[in-house]
């Protein structure tokens, strides 16, 4: 997760390339160029700069930046942090009975991707796409074949069931993730132990997959919790965390515009201290508590906990790390360290009203997701995985003509035919080549392919993305880039129909649809009785029929355009 460290004098407005006007089979123009009908060019800036937006939203409108810490403050390096977690869970596990060969075991960060669905009954790590649909599907280390998936899931179909399907959706699952496909792999390949379909049987000892699993959440929990994973993170932070000065810059800058900043994190206070200590430690910050870089601090906030009914709200004593007995009702204060709470109680103390507050963090579910769902803040997802995405993306280009050309061999075997037609054309070969490009396309994200798309179909995860996230980027720290009045406009969410016509396009002369379906009218004229029109003329009832609006009324693209305000940030014309 290494980052790109760029003089900040660099950073300019960059031309986007062109893109063509025609969608190919993600979606993406493949004809034309990236212009209004002007033909004046639109500035993007670098995609390694950019935070790119699902939802409109105004930053003249946000009056509280919330921070996560863990992989959103404090990004932490990989492989190196995974390796060191992979390692404390695998000697806990040896601890607590399992064999002692797995000690071989090593982490493999070229295996793993977050966003993946295990199934416990059978054992199975499950890529899927939006609606639960099988993309990809692993039995430790081997992918099943199209049969195999079939018959474990009908239709190659899985419903998501909280008791049976656990979703392996953050940067800390990764090292659990392997470890489970470890150890799944060593099951059922050893000679020692007979493989049945819900686990595996050694003599009189029957291990089932879900067993297994809850070792090695178990496992897990308990590094985090008792066991040297913190404690050994602090000790060597340059090894395991990212520093940063832009952080320091941006969080100034922040509070400069007059907004308000806030952690609200997970981990417990003294090692909240540490990280945040090193991360805002530069020679320009020399004699600054972290604390001053934020008007309110929460840990221990126990999310999702945190968005429903929450926990009590006490003050942190900062030199023993011990809380205070009552739970704290007074003013939230600078400086000072609170744990634990609820969205609810927070948002009355700091008199925030829910949409004027970007939640920024990392964890699809517990920050974006509940915070979204149920508290309707604003959010960002941090996705540290983008740089290797947009990587791939922006150099496989040979891949992608690959299938846009594959694309318009079909079309032209297919175009002269209708449902007149008795020959069925041979496309097996045209099919092969089709799946063999997306093979190579999925490989080059990595073995379980990219986090967002298996071939043109979206995953799961990003499917939340979509859903949940306002915005997101490689890093928050992006937003250095961009005024803090800003208003991010999302692009036109296309459904099939716009994304693959022309726009210059003409419908068939010779279409049947009655005429009825074409809305279009005149504000002069007004139906007779019998259906033809007239000309509107006087008439004893006020309003036969409601009136085209003469202005603006969908306003949604605009984040909450309100026509009073005074900025004009907002305005349309």
């Amino acid at each position: 997760m290494s980052k790109q460290r760029e003089d900040m004098s660099s950073v300019t407005e960059m031309p986007s390339p062109p893109r063509p006007g025609k969608r190919n089979y993600n979606g993406r123009l493949v004809n034309g160029s990236d212009t209004d009908i002007s033909q004046g060019k639109v500035y993007k800036r670098e995609p390694s700069h950019r935070v790119f937006v699902n939802r409109s939203l105004n930053m003249d409108k946000i009056k509280f930046f919330g921070f996560d810490m863990d992989y959103t403050l404090a990004i932490y390096k990989s492989p190196q942090l995974e390796t060191l977690g992979f390692n404390m869970l695998r000697d806990r596990l040896i601890t607590i009975g399992y064999p002692a060969e797995i000690r071989e075991f090593e982490y493999d960060h070229t295996f793993p991707c977050r966003g993946l669905w295990f199934d416990k009954l059978y054992g199975n790590l499950l890529k899927v796409d939006t609606y639960g649909n099988i993309l990809v599907c692993l039995h430790g280390f081997r992918f099943l074949t199209g049969r195999e998936v079939n018959d474990l899931y009908p239709n190659k179909f899985v419903t998501y069931d909280e008791s049976r399907i656990y979703i392996l959706n953050t940067l800390y699952n990764l090292p659990e993730t392997y470890m489970i496909a470890c150890l799944i792999d060593y099951f059922t390949s050893s000679k020692d132990y007979v493989r049945t379909q819900e686990g595996v049987q050694c003599g009189d000892l029957y291990m089932s997959f879900r067993s297994v699993y809850q070792d090695v959440r178990s496992a897990v929990d308990w590094i985090h919790y008792h066991g040297d994973f913190k404690p050994e993170t602090v000790k060597n932070p340059e090894k395991y965390v990212e520093k940063d000065a832009r952080l320091p810059v941006l969080l100034e800058r922040i509070r400069e515009h007059g907004k308000k900043t806030i952690i609200i994190t997970n981990s417990d206070y003294k090692y909240t201290d540490k990280i945040m200590t090193y991360l805002l430690d530069f020679p320009e910050t020399k004699g600054k508590d972290w604390t001053s870089f934020f008007d309110y601090v929460i840990v221990d906030a126990k999310k999702p906990l945190f968005f429903s009914e929450g926990t009590l709200l006490r003050k942190v004593d900062r030199s023993t790390g011990s809380l205070s007995v009552g739970h704290h009702v007074g003013a939230l204060q600078q400086g000072c360290v609170y744990s634990g709470g609820s969205c609810e109680v927070i948002s009355a103390m700091i008199k925030s009203q829910g949409k004027d507050l970007l939640y920024i963090g990392d964890h699809i579910y517990g920050d974006i997701l509940r915070s979204k769902k149920q508290r309707g803040w604003r959010t960002f997802l941090v996705v540290p995985e983008m740089m290797q995405e947009l990587s791939v993306w922006c150099e496989q280009g040979s891949i992608f003509k690959k299938l846009d050309n594959l694309e318009k061999q079909l079309g032209d075997i297919y175009k002269n035919l209708d449902s007149s037609s008795k020959e069925r054309p041979n496309v097996s070969n045209i099919q092969k080549s089709l799946m063999d490009a997306v093979h190579e396309l999925d490989m080059s994200y990595g073995m379980l392919g990219s986090l967002f798309r298996s071939g043109s179909r979206l995953t799961f995860f990003a499917h939340q993305v979509q859903r949940y996230a306002d915005l997101y980027a490689e890093s928050f720290l992006n937003l250095i880039n961009y005024p803090l009045s800003y208003m991010f406009r999302s692009p036109p969410m296309l459904m099939a129909h716009e994304s693959t016509v022309d726009h210059h396009g003409k419908l068939a002369a010779e279409s049947s649809h009655p005429q009825a379906y074409f809305r279009q009218r005149s504000n002069d004229i007004r139906p007779r009785p019998g259906g033809s029109p007239v000309l509107q003329t006087q008439q004893s009832i006020p309003h036969l029929r409601a009136q085209t609006p003469t202005r603006l009324t969908h306003n949604i693209d605009f984040d909450d355009f309100d026509e009073t305000s005074s900025t004009g940030s907002d305005k349309s014309s």
